[in-house]
């Protein structure tokens, strides 16, 4: 498969064609940096960790050249960094037996301009080729610019494919922004309490991050319980670990759909929600 940069790469853990790779693949995360898919997709690798019938595949979409760096890292050069990352993604994609791990190398402005159309051609051919199940995505409510960036082109990519080639289901997953907020008839509750160590061990990888400064280990894995013990007010816990994700399958399936509208219309029920529970209890 031909990618846009000529630094893309497709790395397969173990050892299977990239055809086979991509053919076998029934759940996939598209995420925009080196240890996005980590946070935000578990749901996915869990799905397929020690499963044969089920493979789990990343996509990172930019060149993570630009991360905050500290500690050992403090005097890595962008190109030193870039590379470094991509090392531990590989390792993640070991570690968590994805199918295949592809690596786009666009720069983060790239990603962000719109008027740039190669980071959605290249997922376009990658989903055209794997036709997977079920898609994870970055939600749109994120407040990082490149994570919103990245789920648009990812949408954009999905919404080019014939409607027999899309995915069943399109999540839009938390990582710089909890989604707990969401009502819960717009949110999908995923259970991740199982594989607490595959957990600890993949978020664990990324010791550029974690020691240049960014506990996500620690953060992550906190979330994820307190999601699950916040989940239901009224009820026991029925989980040791959740993550909450934005339905995006609505706007995969009709191209034509408005998506600043479809948030819109997300945040005015939430509004809705909270000033109608204010006047009813004063």
């Amino acid at each position: 498969m031909k990618l846009t940069c000529d630094t893309a790469e497709i790395f397969v853990p173990d050892g299977a064609s990239i055809e086979s790779a991509l053919a076998r693949t029934t759940h996939m995360g598209v995420a925009a940096h080196q240890d996005d898919l980590e946070i935000m997709a578990f749901h996915g690798i869990l799905e397929c960790f020690q499963r044969d019938h089920r493979w789990f595949a990343g996509v990172v979409v930019t060149d993570g050249g630009g991360s905050p760096r500290d500690g050992l890292y403090r005097d890595f050069t962008d190109e030193a960094m870039r590379q470094v990352r991509r090392k531990e993604q590989r390792k993640a994609a070991v570690v968590g037996e994805f199918s295949f791990q592809a690596f786009l190398d666009f720069p983060s402005k790239d990603v962000k301009d719109g008027s740039i159309s190669a980071p959605a051609d290249d997922l376009t051919a990658l989903f055209a080729a794997a036709q997977p199940e079920i898609v994870y995505a970055h939600n749109l409510t994120d407040r990082h610019d490149t994570h919103v960036a990245s789920a648009l082109r990812t949408i954009a990519a999905l919404r080019r494919l014939p409607r027999a080639a899309r995915p069943r289901q399109a999540f839009g997953c938390e990582v710089w922004r909890d989604l707990d907020w969401l009502l819960d008839a717009d949110k999908a509750a995923l259970d991740v309490s199982a594989h607490e160590n595959l957990q600890s061990a993949l978020l664990g990888v990324f010791d550029s991050q974690i020691c240049g400064g960014k506990r996500y280990d620690l953060a992550t894995l906190g979330r994820r319980r307190a999601h699950a013990t916040y989940h239901a007010s009224h009820a026991t816990d029925v989980s040791t670990g959740m993550t909450y994700a934005m339905d995006l399958t609505p706007l995969i399936d009709d191209p034509r759909r408005d998506i600043g509208e479809f948030v819109r219309q997300s945040l005015n029920r939430f509004a809705t929600d909270v000033t109608t529970r204010i006047e009813r209890l004063s």
